[in-house]
């Protein structure tokens, strides 16, 4: 075969021949020589002792590195043409030459400077019509290019270190690291190639052929395939999202790692009347085991007990007999408002009222008959802004840039009720996969009563609004990076009408 019409194995077995008629046993190759032999490209030869390597016993191959000088392009250039310097002086005539011209010349800059360096040009810069360049001595030597022919001619030890230095800083030499193999003949050495086995099969077992076959060696030191890393949950991206959203606006995080609440911050402190049907058994998981709460701030638990049974602070209650056993009652939360409420009270007890700014994102429990569109948690998003004199204005402001922030920039808002917020609004997006506006949350200022009996200064607002975390992560992921991560085509309903996009706020 032809060196120049090689393939891979083909250059295998070239190599493998050259070795042959090198003599004996401990002579060898090394592969440029190998390479330029045989007219091959030395990176093919490389890749041909690799695929030798990989056979076993066939040849043995000691990797080695050697440095040499090479010159870069400008180099070879000059070694053509001459230096630079030694064209600024050969363009300069007897009678000077303006400094403008001079430098208008290719590498005129360089050759200038390592000019008057060697004081071979000077200057005059008092000359008639502006600087003028004149030569300094009648005839110069271009050491440049000798040294560089010397580099060429592979003689680069003859120059000195400081200057090989001086040329690679100039760019005109550069030192190149040449790996290369030293190859001799392996234990199983042959100039022809067989196939080597990777598998023993049934087939091989059962006819004897095995005995004359060649099998490739087990190589109990490979890695094997890398497994499967995991990966974020699509809430918890989500969830990662909202929290930088709420961060980048100003707002803390409450702290909501108590699952359990009492009766009283989950419902009484929020105006919401003990009659009211998300209290019974079938809506909410009460505890056996504590079943009740034992601490309250009474002087604040008998103030929210007048303004449900008697009224108070402009409004006229719910007017019905308010009873501690039902407030002290445990349960799992069924919203994380319970701890709006702790925060607010705490923060009507500073020293002095600052306007604040507070988020959570966390889990929820609600005693849902589990079904294809309920479960029995999820996780509720919820903010709350308090400070003088805040509108619906701002509501739907702050509801705005918030869900713009998350690409979610269409949005409308709805009358709605809640118990303890006046004025309410529900908050739809529109969704482009189902040609449609989607709920995605619900929102409202606090009621007076229950701010007031907290503390709170007359003339303090706080707007608040909650959403899943589930519904908005469909909305943001879409229906194609769904049908994506279930593998197979979804109905888009289906997936919003699912436990997932549940929007109980």
């Amino acid at each position: 075969m032809s060196p120049t019409m090689a393939d891979g194995a083909g250059v295998a077995e070239l190599l493998l021949q050259r070795l042959d008629g090198a003599g004996d046993d401990d002579d060898g190759l090394c592969s440029l020589e190998a390479a330029a032999a045989l007219g091959l490209d030395h990176q093919l030869l490389v890749g041909a002792v690799k695929s030798l390597q990989a056979l076993g016993e066939v040849i043995e191959a000691e990797q080695r590195s050697s440095k040499h000088w090479e010159l870069t392009a400008e180099g070879t250039e000059i070694v053509q043409d001459g230096s630079h310097e030694v064209h600024v002086f050969n363009s300069i005539p007897p009678e000077g030459l303006p400094q403008s011209q001079l430098m208008a010349l290719p590498s005129a800059k360089v050759g200038f400077s390592k000019a008057m360096s060697n004081k071979w040009i000077r200057l005059d810069k008092a000359a008639e019509g502006g600087p003028r360049i004149f030569r300094a001595v009648e005839n110069v030597e271009d050491s440049v290019r000798e040294k560089l022919e010397q580099v060429q001619r592979g003689k680069a030890e003859s120059l000195d270190q400081k200057e090989r230095n001086e040329l690679r800083k100039r760019k005109l030499l550069v030192e190149v690291t040449l790996k290369s193999y030293w190859i001799r003949k392996g234990s199983a050495f042959s100039t022809r190639l067989a196939k080597q086995e990777t598998e023993l099969t049934p087939e091989m077992i059962a006819s004897g052929s095995w005995h004359n076959l060649s099998f490739k060696a087990y190589n109990f030191a490979a890695l094997g395939l890398p497994p499967n890393s995991g990966h974020l949950h699509p809430l918890l991206k989500v969830r990662t999202q909202f929290r930088q959203i709420f961060l980048e606006m100003g707002f803390t995080e409450m702290p909501t790692n108590n699952f359990i609440e009492s009766s009283f911050w989950n419902f009484d402190a929020l105006f919401q009347p003990q009659q009211h049907p998300a209290r019974d058994e079938h809506d909410t998981f009460f505890l056996l085991d504590p079943a009740e709460a034992t601490e309250f701030p009474m002087e604040y638990l008998q103030r929210v007990k007048r303004v449900h049974s008697q009224g108070g602070y402009g409004s006229q209650g719910y007017k019905y007999d308010w009873k501690l056993e039902e407030a002290r009652k445990n349960i799992l939360r069924t919203h994380t408002t319970a701890v709006s409420a702790r925060m607010l009270y705490h923060l009507a007890h500073q020293e002095k009222f600052m306007p604040a700014k507070y988020f959570s994102i966390d889990r929820v429990f609600r005693n849902e008959t589990l079904d294809a569109t309920h479960l029995a948690e999820f996780h509720q998003i919820e903010g709350v802004v308090a400070d003088y004199g805040l509108t619906l204005g701002d509501l739907m402001g702050t509801l705005q840039e918030f869900f713009t922030k998350l690409g979610l920039a269409q949005l409308r808002f709805k009358p709605a009720y809640n118990p303890y917020t006046e004025p309410s609004m529900e908050v739809f997006s529109y969704h482009q996969g189902l040609k449609k506006w989607v709920e995605v949350g619900n929102s409202g200022i606090f009621r007076p009563e229950m701010l007031l009996p907290m503390g709170l200064p007359e003339g303090v607002s706080v707007i608040a609004w909650g959403l899943s975390l589930e519904r908005p992560t469909m909305i943001k992921y879409g229906i194609n990076n769904i049908r994506e991560l279930v593998g197979h085509k979804v109905n888009l309903q289906m997936v919003y009408d699912s436990p997932l996009c549940r929007l109980d706020s």
